[in-house]
C-alpha cells in the first residue's frame, strides 16, 4: 500500500451550514480570525485517528490507535469562519508500531494557499487493560517522488525534535546568561511593577466521564487537546491588551492514557513573552478514581500573538522569571521562539 492509498478528505461547510459555523465561532461578531482552533484541533485529532485506524484494521481488525504526539503546527494566515475548511490527510510514514499522519488545512478548494500543516504521531495498540501492548504494523511503499519526499521529511522531523530536546537542555550561553541576569536585576528596583511568571499560573480541574470515551475505558485525546487549548487562550487574554490569536502549537505530548473517572488537573503557565507573542505551557496531571495513581499525562506548548481589530500585532508586557525552574522554562521558550519566528508576530 502506498501513502496515496491512505488519503482522506473532509470538509467543514461553514459557508452553507449556519449551525456548524456558529459552533466554531469564538464570538458572535464579525471579526477576523474568529475561529475556535481548539475545536478544530479536536477535529484534526479525530481525523488522524480515523486514517490511522483504517490502516491498522487492514492487518489487525482488533487493533486500535492512540495519539502519541502532535508536532509543530504553524498557522500561516488567520482562519475565515465564513469560508469552508478542507482537511486533507494521509499517512506519510509508518515505523514499526507508529505512524505519522500529515493533515493539510485549507480554505481554498484547489489547495493553493495552506492555512496550516499538521503532523500527528499515532501508535498502534492491541489488547485491553494490563494486557495492552504496541502492535507491529507493515510499512508503506513509497513510489512517487512526493511520497519519498514526505517520508524523508517525516524522518527529519523526528530527528529534529530529538535534537531540539537536547538543545533545550544545554546550559545558558553567555548572551542568555546576561539576558536572565538583567531580568533578575530589574526585580531588585524599588519601583519594579513587572509581571512575575510565578504569579501567572492558572489551574483548572475536570472529571472524565463515559461520554468522552474513545477506545474502551480511555478518553478521546482530541477532547483533552481542546480543553488545554481553551484554557491557554483564556489565560493569554489576561495579559494581552487587545486580543490574543493562535499562531502555533509548538508540541503536544501524550505521556499516559487517561481513563474514565480520572480527575485531570490542568496547570497553565505563561512562561515567556516576546515583543507581541505569548508562550504558554500546560501540564495535565491525572489522578485515578481510586486515588492510587497520580501522574503527568500530557504536556502542551501554545503560542499566541496579541493583535488589534485589524489583526496587526501589538506589544505585550514583559514577564520576569524568579526561580531556577522559571528561568529554565523561560529560556526554553525563548529558544523555541528563535527557531520558529512566526510571520504575524515576533
Amino acid at each position: 500500500m502506498r501513502p496515496v492509498d491512505t488519503s482522506i478528505e473532509r470538509t467543514l461547510p461553514f459557508s452553507t451550514d449556519p449551525s456548524l459555523r456558529r459552533r466554531f465561532m469564538i464570538l458572535d461578531k464579525d471579526i477576523p480570525g474568529n475561529m475556535r482552533w481548539g475545536l478544530l484541533l479536536e477535529e484534526l485529532d479525530k481525523l488522524a485517528e480515523d486514517i490511522a485506524l483504517d490502516y491498522v484494521h487492514q492487518f489487525e481488525p482488533e487493533g486500535r490507535v492512540v495519539t502519541a504526539a502532535v508536532d509543530d503546527i504553524a498557522l500561516h494566515v488567520p482562519g475565515d469562519i465564513n469560508k469552508d475548511v478542507y482537511l486533507r490527510a494521509r499517512i506519510n510514514y509508518v515505523g514499526r508500531t507508529s505512524m505519522e499522519v500529515g493533515i493539510r488545512v485549507d480554505q481554498d478548494k484547489e489547495a493553493r494557499h495552506s492555512l496550516a500543516a499538521c503532523y500527528f504521531t499515532m501508535v498502534a495498540r492491541t489488547g485491553r487493560e494490563e494486557a495492552a501492548k504496541s502492535l507491529p504494523i507493515p510499512p508503506l511503499e513509497y513510489e512517487s517522488d512526493i511520497e519519498k519526499e514526505r517520508y524523508e521529511a517525516a524522518i527529519e522531523r523526528r530527528q529534529a525534535y530529538r535534537e531540539q530536546i537536547d538543545a533545550l537542555e544545554d546550559p545558558p550561553s553567555k548572551e542568555e546568561f546576561h539576558h536572565l541576569r538583567a531580568l533578575h536585576k530589574a526585580q531588585e528596583n524599588e519601583d519594579f511593577d513587572g509581571l512575575l511568571v510565578g504569579n501567572l499560573i492558572r489551574n483548572s480541574m475536570e472529571r472524565m466521564y463515559p461520554d468522552q470515551e474513545n477506545v474502551p475505558k480511555k478518553i478521546f485525546g482530541g477532547y483533552v487537546i481542546r480543553r488545554a487549548f481553551e484554557l491557554s487562550l483564556m489565560h493569554a487574554e489576561e495579559i494581552a491588551s487587545h486580543r490574543p490569536v493562535f499562531v502555533r502549537v509548538n508540541r503536544i505530548n501524550f505521556l499516559q492514557p487517561i481513563r474514565i473517572g480520572d480527575k485531570l488537573d490542568f496547570t497553565s503557565r505563561i512562561v515567556y513573552t516576546g515583543d507581541t507573542s505569548i508562550s504558554i505551557e500546560i501540564d495535565i496531571e491525572r489522578t485515578s478514581l481510586d486515588k492510587v495513581t497520580r501522574a503527568l499525562s500530557n504536556t502542551c506548548v501554545f503560542t499566541f500573538v496579541n493583535v488589534d481589530h485589524e489583526m496587526k500585532p501589538q506589544p505585550v508586557p514583559k514577564v520576569y522569571p524568579t526561580t531556577y525552574a522559571e528561568d529554565e522554562r523561560y529560556l526554553k521558550a525563548r529558544r523555541r521562539r528563535k527557531e520558529h519566528l512566526v510571520d504575524i508576530g515576533k
